[in-house]
């Protein structure tokens, strides 16, 4: 294959995994219009529409989502090798694709970017901020976080927090006006703020457990969402209870007296927060040191083991 083939096939992967000219050409550090310049001479070449395009979206064609599930794992492999041949040098260097929870990204990333970046000026880290559970091996990531109980299988995973616990919280106004529920069944009588699930648009059935009993309802109310600080925020001002992992903000609106927590007896520990990879690869170099930052390896010298998901 020649250079510039393989540059086309680059492209189009780039296109498809981002949904977009504008963020592929970004990150291929080309204009949007060269860019479709390559599309179209890699459909010329090929005599076959890769790609669906309209002034708002693009989506593969049925040709173009063979051939990206055939490439992809080969400009993967590709990737990894030149990490690895730069990784020889002594230097960590390269693109590291993480795909990540919005939490994730907030309560364990974010924090530790500055750091990270100083101690490895060589790499870029390219963010995806996801809650609809994409494929990372489709998506062409080098890695992804999820809860643990929502881990793709065949993964290899690292514990980057312990568990977290679910809150049922209302706002102080909500439960004068309408009463503290003393059992799940007592919701049936009380507005609650609802989540839908990015990506399969389900929406979550409330989960309990007391004294191992376990049990799961739908509850109903004036507010379904799918962003954190919609539904936190629709619980700020009285419309509702809401169901929510233990976040910082929600423990801040706790301790300033903004939400109250009810059911607290029935309240699920749900898996902490894992980084997860294929385990057809060997993690890069920049993923290994991403995790040892991610750890505070870097910093206290700590092990943690990691666990094969399947």
């Amino acid at each position: 294959m020649r250079g510039a083939e393989f540059a086309e096939l680059k492209a189009f992967a780039a296109v498809l995994e981002r949904a977009s000219f504008a963020r592929a050409a970004d990150h291929l550090g080309l204009s949007p219009s060269a860019l479709s310049q390559t599309i179209r001479q890699l459909e010329a070449r090929l005599g076959v529409r890769l790609l669906n395009r309209t002034t708002r979206s693009v989506a593969p064609t049925a040709a173009g989502s063979r051939l990206h599930e055939r490439i992809a794992p080969m400009i993967l492999e590709m990737d990894a090798a030149v990490a690895e041949a730069v990784a020889a040098t002594g230097r960590t260097a390269g693109t590291l694709r993480i795909n990540t929870l919005s939490m994730a990204a907030k309560k364990i990333i974010s924090p530790r970017l500055g750091r990270f970046h100083r101690a490895h000026p060589d790499v870029v880290l390219d963010i995806v901020i996801d809650d609809g559970l994409s494929d990372i091996v489709a998506g062409r990531f080098d890695a992804g976080i999820r809860v643990g109980e929502r881990l793709e299988k065949d993964m290899i995973a690292v514990r980057l927090t312990s568990d977290v616990k679910m809150l049922a919280v209302a706002s102080p106004d909500y439960l004068e006006r309408r009463g503290v529920p003393s059992t799940p069944a007592d919701l049936r009588r009380h507005a609650c703020i609802n989540w839908r699930f990015p990506g399969s648009g389900r929406i979550y059935r409330w989960e309990f457990q007391k004294k191992g009993k376990k049990l799961e309802m739908a509850v109903e109310g004036p507010l379904i969402s799918n962003h954190q600080d919609v539904v936190v925020d629709a619980a700020l001002q009285g419309l509702g209870i809401l169901y929510a992992y233990d976040d910082d903000r929600v423990n801040g609106a706790i301790e300033r007296g903004q939400l109250k927590c009810v059911l607290d007896d029935w309240s699920l520990t749900s898996p902490g927060l894992y980084l997860y990879y294929s385990n057809r690869h060997h993690p890069q170099p920049a993923l290994r040191a991403f995790i040892d930052c991610l750890l505070d390896r870097d910093e206290i010298g700590s092990k943690r083991r990691s666990r094969k998901i399947g």
